[in-house]
């Protein structure tokens, strides 16, 4: 056969010539071919190859007691940030675990700091927590008994009204320090922002630690009701008020035990999480207990401890410590 008069010719009443024989189409659209070679399918189109997503990386920062040095070490150390203050972390998410307030001369700079690194590693796709911690509580309950000297003279420029019987009340010397922390403050207004507890990939962070009955309350109320009071909308939550508060407890930082191991695991059954990160108590070096379900990250940074800068990270699940002492 003369494979050049394979060409298909329609006729004049719909029936097709092909291959030397006619077929007439019908409405299905069905057409038999005989003796006639097929076409090749049409393959579908090759997946293009698509890389796995990067592990997220998260840094945990202890307590920083109002040392800005000290706090720039552990930034640094952790690379975050350069030489002149800009978050160079990438998708990197810092928690900084509280106590930015407090020991120091240094919290305005700090506070400002922090302010500037959370908007700079949200644009660049990346998170920086500083959480609550109870220094940073006691100044909203305007509990001022470890300010120092250049702490009250930090925030002096504060406004306020002589109107402002609270204010006035105070030292005049103090009375900027109470205008910038009272609820509904300037600096208060800050706070308010921050979380008290945060959990995130798995891990719970929290300055003291989570209690069972705290989740009575739910982690979201109590970030809620806080944030309200700081922002002057509300009272003080109760929780705050107990010495075992998230911010305060020491359950899993100090002497802990059994009990408190059990305390711990009904905490991240119920939350289904993997751990819990906690500061507050001040350790030689970042350390792990229960099982490596707690991981305290207080080194004390702060010059007030003189303690050696440590974070620690996570890195798709796996935990390790970043420091000049660490294995």
């Amino acid at each position: 056969m003369d494979l050049l008069r394979l060409s298909p010719q329609m006729s004049y009443d719909g029936s097709l010539s092909m291959c030397g024989v006619h077929v007439r189409l019908v409405l299905t659209g069905l057409l038999m071919i005989v003796g006639c070679r097929s076409t090749p399918p049409v393959e579908d189109p090759v997946p293009k190859d698509t890389a796995p997503p990067a592990p997220i990386r998260v840094v945990a920062i202890g307590d920083v007691h109002g040392d800005a040095g000290a706090a720039r070490s552990a930034l640094h150390l952790a690379e975050v940030m350069d030489d002149k203050d800009q978050w160079i972390g990438g998708k990197t998410v810092v928690v900084q675990l509280g106590d930015q307030l407090d020991r120091g001369d240094d919290e305005q700079e700090i506070l400002d700091l922090f302010e500037q690194l959370r908007t700079q590693a949200a644009a660049a796709g990346g998170n920086f927590y500083p959480l609550l911690g109870n220094h940073e509580t006691m100044n909203v309950q305007l509990d001022l008994r470890y300010v120092t000297d250049g702490g009250f003279a930090d925030f002096a420029d504060t406004s306020y009204s002589e109107d402002d019987a609270m204010v006035m009340s105070y030292p005049e010397s103090q009375r900027g320090r109470v205008a910038a922390f009272r609820p509904g403050g300037t600096y208060a207004k800050i706070l308010a922002a921050h979380p008290m507890i945060l959990q995130f990939e798995g891990t719970i962070f929290v300055h003291g630690g989570v209690l069972p009955a705290h989740l009575d309350t739910g982690i979201d109320a109590i970030n809620e009701q806080t944030a309200a009071w700081m922002r002057g909308e509300g009272d003080e939550p109760q929780v705050l008020q107990a010495s075992d508060s998230p911010v305060w407890s020491r359950h899993f930082s100090k002497d802990t035990d059994e009990e408190d191991c059990t305390l711990l695991d009904e905490v991240l059954s119920r939350t289904n999480a993997k751990r819990m990160v906690v500061a507050h108590t001040v350790q030689e070096g970042i350390n792990a207990g229960c099982d490596n379900k707690v991981w305290r990250v207080d080194v004390g940074l702060a010059a007030y401890y003189g303690g050696t800068p440590e974070v620690l990270e996570i890195v798709d699940g796996k935990v390790s410590v970043l420091g000049p002492t660490a294995p």
